[in-house]
């Protein structure tokens, strides 16, 4: 954070950000945090800090002072385990660890020093391997930038259930900071409970992944009240389209977006009115970001072809830790998707998934969404074991929304809705899926269980 956004510092320990917390203990803790790094450090190398607090009053407290003090601060969650731990202190060597039950006696060793102070959000966690990627107070702020410009929006509140460490649930804490809005953060067990806080949900943003929707969906009351917020994002992971049929019928005011860590939250939002008026995909491009679908060559395509998704956009990450990236005008990312002429953008699904069984080329999205629309499971996850025979094996592994439905009931409702080798060859029903806090599902797991129980 430079001189001149440390304005925000001063601005926020006079603020009333938080609804439900204290915010006292907030600008009190922050100030002694901010005097205490202050006194630390020095112009020639940023302190860095592991911030991994679970309480959300100390973690906010730490991110503002270190933010303001010119660190280098790294997100972390507090449940990670020790293989997770041992990745991040090996790649960070941390100065300051903030958060419960974190040893400190790793050893020290020189690492590429940045220029400026960097704000460090994990990502790649579900996939075995820390990554972090690197923000600054500019990126993150030119995202709420966008945010507020595509919205036409002043002020933003929001009710927060996710992770604070994770990008989905710090962008809901900028936005506040920024604008002069407000927060709500509550555990989403809380929610379940109907333990709400007396909000105007017109007022609010909330922002959920596809399984906590689904959730609520659960109890009347609280598919009542998610109907009057002003807008409901969803995000994380595809949406089934029986989900998304569902918010329409209870005129939920859904958002579905696309971003990601990198690109600090979403860069494309399907607006509410549009969603409610039946729109399908990810929305319209947000004006801090711009997205073009290319081909292998990287050659521009034109509307309705698929493509990989390349993204420009003001807030991208400058790189992962310690590595910064040469080219910051062309990220090209995993998914395949296409613009229409309307400019909405379609996920088609993505290329690490793509399964190619028989020569043909597979994406899971669209077998699990075609599942999903049976209503037979409570959720599913397509993925391909190798086979002598056909290269990859489709394998539906499911949660029945009943033990009495069998994957032959299944496998027959989906006769008429897919090619026959768009069917899973494979079924394999479980209690749980493994999905992290954003939604999305652990695939080298299911890889795992799934091979264990084919005895593949």
């Amino acid at each position: 954070m430079t001189p001149g956004h440390k304005v925000y510092f001063h601005h926020l320990i006079h603020h009333d950000l938080l609804i439900g917390d204290d915010n006292q203990e907030l600008q009190q803790l922050a100030t002694k945090l901010y005097a205490e790094l202050t006194q630390l450090s020095t112009d020639i190398q940023p302190l860095k800090i592991i911030l991994a607090e679970r309480e959300p009053v100390r973690f906010l407290a730490g991110f503002i002072a270190a933010c303001a003090a010119n660190c280098q601060v790294f997100l972390c969650n507090p449940d990670w385990g020790e293989q997770e731990w041992h990745q991040v202190f090996n790649l960070v060597q941390p100065d300051i660890i903030w958060g419960i039950g974190l040893e400190t006696d790793f050893p020290q060793s020189p690492v590429p020093n940045p220029q400026s102070p960097l704000i460090m959000i994990p990502t790649g966690g579900s996939s075995g391997k820390i990554k972090f990627a690197m923000h600054t107070w500019e990126t993150l702020t030119a995202s709420v930038q966008g945010f507020t410009e595509y919205f036409q929006l002043q002020q933003v509140n929001s009710v927060c259930v996710l992770p604070l460490y994770h990008v989905s649930g710090l962008m809901q804490f900028m936005r506040a900071v920024i604008t002069g809005g407000k927060i709500v953060i509550l555990p989403f067990k809380s929610i379940e409970l109907a333990q709400k806080y007396q909000i105007n949900p017109q007022d609010f943003f909330i922002s959920l992944v596809p399984t906590q929707l689904q959730r609520l969906f659960q109890n009347q009351e609280l598919t009542s009240w998610l109907a009057k917020f002003k807008t409901v994002l969803l995000g994380g992971a595809p949406a089934g389209d029986e989900l998304l049929e569902k918010a329409k019928f209870h005129c939920i005011r859904l958002s579905p977006t696309y971003g990601m860590t990198e690109t600090a939250s979403q860069i494309v939002t399907l607006k509410p009115d549009d969603f409610l008026s039946g729109k399908t995909g990810s929305g319209q491009i947000i004006p801090h970001a711009k997205v073009k679908i290319c081909n292998p060559q990287r050659e521009v395509l034109s509307a309705n072809q698929r493509g990989i998704i390349t993204i420009q956009a003001k807030s991208l990450a400058l790189g992962y830790y310690p590595s910064f990236w040469n080219n910051q005008d062309d990220f090209s990312v995993d998914d395949v998707g296409f613009l229409d002429e309307q400019g909405y953008l379609k996920i088609v699904g993505r290329n690490g998934d793509k399964i190619i069984s028989g020569g043909e080329n597979i994406y899971p999205i669209e077998i699990e969404s075609a599942i999903f629309s049976t209503q037979m499971v409570i959720d599913v996850c397509v993925i391909g074991i190798p086979d002598q025979y056909w290269g990859q094996a489709l394998t539906a592994i499911y949660i029945p929304k009943n033990t009495k439905i069998t994957s032959g009931e299944i496998k027959a409702a989906l006769d008429n809705q897919l090619s026959r080798f768009k069917i899973p060859k494979y079924w394999i029903s479980l209690d749980t899926l493994p999905r992290n806090a954003q939604g999305k599902v652990n695939r080298q797991n299911l890889q795992q269980i799934a091979t264990e129980f084919l005895g593949k």
